[in-house]
């Protein structure tokens, strides 16, 4: 009997290992998706995980300050200028028509029903800053947090990463509507919100210039950009006396790309960790030698930006790095609105990028951007590196192009400096002498429309 069942293992394996009379390979069909039927897939912890660790992510994503109210709440104040003297704070507070002006987000679906019923019927008085006060009370104003005491005084406030990588649908008013993670907010003015906070001391210090001087600075960078950079190496000003601030970059698409920056810091993990601490200033622990670097981030060097440790009980940022990495990477990109492109005029752009144009081999379908280190030159891209060069690889990553469209205000590459695609088929045109006619541009532009 025992070596009966070894004769019927292995003509089983013989059956499912075997090739038909015609050399075909019929593992799979014999063996292989026999197998996969037979898992149950009613327990399956992977998925079990996966989901749970989305829900976490996204509640991260969404709510989680890591702690930044001590920043910018404590230290900043910010929260006494967003309330106004009339709510216990200074000079004329912002209210929600303020608000919505500088790119700050209404989540529709956080607010209670009466309040959405008195918005929609014009009962909320959009000037005053008391109303503000009562959109973070109910934690309706995405990625910011108002801590309130137990007077209903705002006492502090928070950010979280929703509130340059969220934006809305607009479905009930302008600047007002349902979530849409990780389209980038380009309507959002980082540096004229910062600028309103009663005490910039410790960024002045930081700089070593006067709080007016920041202010000027931080007003200057104007919607949808900011400067990470400014705070490591301290080049507020580039050599023409002007600021270049960054674009705030869509948050989806990412899945299967190496490098999610547009100087290729690192990954999402990485960014996450270097944004949570040392941008949102949140309370965590961040190891990166490369900021060691003197000569290129003389401030980053002087605080020990590349070694910032906080004990594990303490450590707000580091538990929630994986769920949160996990949700951005879920965060498939936007597809685009019907009748938003030429369809036939798209295909022949398709073939364009394939050929001619030379697009594919950088962006390589369907990752559109390089399986692998995704980086350039500014000399191989035809621009210069003064972004390139405050970053510790000295290049410019190959940005992936689904979901275009939902990220155009502002302009492409990574400061916007071309406003819209044709501008920027256009230089590539000169750049490298493709030879691609008006019409040939205008079928390559609605392609990437189409993405």
């Amino acid at each position: 009997m025992r070596s009966t069942g070894y004769v019927c293992a292995f003509l089983f394996l013989c059956a499912v290992n075997c090739t038909t009379g015609d050399g075909s390979d019929k593992r799979e069909e014999r063996g292989v998706v026999a197998v996969s039927e037979a898992i149950d897939h009613s327990n399956d912890s992977v998925k079990d995980f996966v989901n749970s660790q989305i829900d976490e992510g996204r509640k991260t994503f969404r709510y989680d300050t890591f702690g930044d109210e001590a920043f910018w709440g404590d230290t900043l104040q910010l929260h006494r200028a967003i309330a106004g003297q009339a709510n216990g704070g200074v000079g004329g507070g912002v209210s929600p028509r303020t608000a919505l002006a500088v790119g700050l987000k209404v989540d529709v679906d956080a607010l209670p029903h009466d309040l959405r019923d008195a918005l929609a019927a014009g009962q909320v008085n959009l000037d005053d800053p008391a109303s503000t006060l009562a959109l973070l009370k109910v934690n309706a104003v995405v990625g910011v947090t108002g801590v309130f005491d137990q007077s209903g005084k705002l006492s502090s406030m928070g950010i979280q990463c929703a509130l340059c990588h969220s934006t809305v649908d607009n479905s009930f008013a302008a600047g007002i509507g349902h979530r849409l993670d990780g389209w980038a907010n380009r309507d959002l003015d980082v540096g004229t919100i910062v600028a309103l906070a009663p005490d910039l001391s410790v960024v002045a210090s930081l700089l070593g210039v006067d709080q007016n001087t920041v202010r000027s600075v931080l007003v200057r960078w104007g919607a949808s950009k900011f400067d990470a950079a400014v705070f490591l190496d301290g080049k507020a000003v580039g050599s023409d006396g002007n600021p270049h601030p960054t674009l705030i970059p869509p948050a989806y698409g990412l899945a299967g790309v190496n490098l999610h920056t547009w100087t290729g810091w690192g990954g999402v993990s990485h960014w996450n960790a270097f944004v949570a601490n040392l941008e949102m200033h949140g309370k965590g622990t961040f190891y990166d030698p490369r900021l060691d670097d003197a000569a290129r981030f003389p401030i980053a060097a002087a605080q020990h930006f590349g070694h910032i440790s906080t004990p594990p009980d303490q450590d707000r940022i580091t538990p929630k790095l994986a769920a949160l990495q996990l949700y951005q990477l879920a965060l498939a990109a936007p597809k685009p609105p019907t009748g938003s492109f030429n369809a036939t005029a798209a295909a022949r752009g398709k073939a364009l990028f394939e050929g001619k144009a030379r697009c594919a081999g950088c962006h390589v379908p369907p990752l559109y951007t390089e399986p692998g280190w995704n980086m350039h030159t500014a000399a191989e891209i035809g621009i210069d590196e003064f972004q390139a060069a405050r970053a510790p690889d000295q290049r410019y990553r190959t940005s992936p192009l689904r979901g275009l469209f939902a990220h155009a205000k502002g302009g492409f590459y990574h400061d916007g400096r071309f406003a819209t695609l044709a501008d920027v088929i256009a230089h590539y045109n000169a750049t490298f002498t493709l030879g691609l006619t008006s019409t040939e541009t205008s079928d390559l532009v609605e392609f990437l429309k189409s993405l």
